[in-house]
């Protein structure tokens, strides 16, 4: 009985290695439209998911800076949080009734030299 818990335990050990193995962490940059620091607030919360390592936006390039497990998400997944909550990206297009709900301050497309 000992040897069969002491084999169950190598196993499950041996999976969870195997598991830890198979993901990895990747680094990607993409666009994703945005005025201010409420815009990057936004946009780095919807990315604090366990597979999220690491999200930075920058305001003044407008560009998202993700670390992420692969192939647990993939970064059209993480371009499409960024619409869902009302921030256009190169892939996704933020739902007009999202978009039209953001602050005044937040409103990109109101103002083209802030894309």
């Amino acid at each position: 009985m000992k040897k069969l818990v002491s084999l169950f335990v190598v196993l499950l050990i041996a999976s969870s290695f195997s598991y830890a193995q198979e993901s990895k962490i990747v680094e990607a940059e993409f666009k994703v439209s945005g005025n201010c620091g409420m815009c990057k607030s936004r946009l780095e919360k919807v990315m604090k998911i366990k597979e999220v390592k690491f999200a930075k936006w920058d305001k003044t390039t407008k560009i998202m800076k993700v670390a992420y497990l692969s192939p647990d998400i993939t970064v059209d997944s993480l371009k499409h949080r960024a619409a869902e909550v009302g921030h256009d990206t190169d892939k996704f297009k933020a739902d007009d009734a999202v978009y039209a709900k953001l602050p005044k301050c937040c409103l990109y497309r109101d103002n083209p030299t802030t894309h």
